[in-house]
């Protein structure tokens, strides 16, 4: 008498073929995407440096020092210092006021407001994040200017010993990096919040309740078990913002009276970014002109990549002791 093995339904069989197919799609699918979006990147930096070779192959001056923008001149000198300098110090006050800010409000959603005031609040935040950037500029130009001269005229007053808040044109429109810094600092604030927020959203809810248990306050709760856990997922976030407060080019050309000169009081008019000069400057500039801007754009190119990378190694050094993995 023989025993055999009943075989396997024939049904079965092919799901398991449907399946391992479907994965083999998805899995070639995400790896030709992954590969697409290196290769634009690629293609975008080739793109930058070849046009920037040009331009840089006929400058007459300095491109890191020189202040000077003019490179459609019979003798082309044009430079990134002040572009450089403005762009930095406008996404530095942003993020000076923002992060802090931000980060209250997560807290405020996450953990102090009641579900039927959080809720609404939450969705207010969401909605100021996708209010156009033009919007922004003209709200910064028609209102915020004139309303900071108070401001101004205080920091003057009794900051101005510092040098950065020395006004060396007193009573002028206040079109300054320092306005621009706050404008920016609006904008970037819901990106911010947002993210900041879902990620205090995930802390493990056993790691707060223990530390209630043990005798801690709200405050000493969210101080030892909150913040730890998302330390990582609010440095993403304030990368995310200061990203756009680097490329930001529409409100902050609509806010800053633009110059070239480059100068330490914050309050005084003037200055410039490399996506302000870009956008100003494209449409009326000749074909080395352009070169030249393309060379900018490859400065906050790879100004982007840099701040982005940092921000990786912070994230990747700092998970471990964040409570990440419990």
């Amino acid at each position: 008498m023989t025993s055999s093995t009943p075989a396997a339904p024939r049904g079965r069989e092919r799901r398991k073929r449907d399946s391992r197919l479907g994965d083999k799609i998805f899995m070639n699918a995400a790896r030709g995407s992954g590969i697409l979006l290196l290769v634009i990147m690629a293609a975008i930096a080739g793109f930058l440096a070849w046009r920037s070779g040009i331009a840089l192959s006929k400058n007459e001056g300095n491109f890191l020092t020189t202040f000077e923008w003019t490179p459609d001149a019979a003798k082309p000198v044009f430079g990134i210092a002040v572009l450089a300098f403005g762009t930095i110090v406008s996404a530095a006050i942003a993020m000076a006021i923002a992060v802090p800010v931000a980060i209250g409000i997560a807290l405020f959603i996450s953990h102090y407001a009641p579900r039927k005031i959080a809720q609404p609040f939450a969705y207010l935040v969401d909605l100021l994040a996708a209010v156009p950037s033009i919007i922004y500029g003209l709200w910064g130009a028609l209102f915020l200017v004139p309303h900071l001269y108070g401001l101004t005229s205080w920091l003057d007053e009794y900051l101005g010993w510092t040098y950065v808040f020395d006004q060396s044109r007193v009573g002028s429109a206040p079109r300054t990096l320092f306005t621009v810094g706050i404008l920016l600092a609006i904008m970037i604030l819901p990106i911010i919040t947002a993210v900041t927020r879902e990620v205090f959203r995930q802390v493990p809810r056993m790691h707060e309740e223990a530390a209630l248990a043990l005798g801690a306050t709200r405050w000493e709760m969210i101080r030892t078990a909150v913040l730890p856990f998302g330390r990582p997922g609010i440095i993403s976030a304030s990368m995310l913002g200061l990203g756009r407060a680097l490329g930001e080019t529409i409100a902050v050309a609509v806010v800053l009276s633009s110059n070239n000169v480059l100068s330490l009081h914050l309050l005084d008019p003037g200055g410039g970014t490399f996506a302000q000069n870009i956008a100003l400057k494209f449409n009326e500039a000749l074909p080395y002109g352009r070169d030249a801007l393309m060379a900018s754009g490859l400065v906050l190119f790879v100004i982007t990549l840099v701040v982005n990378g940092a921000a990786r190694l912070i994230v990747a050094r700092r998970k471990e002791y964040s409570g990440a993995n419990a």
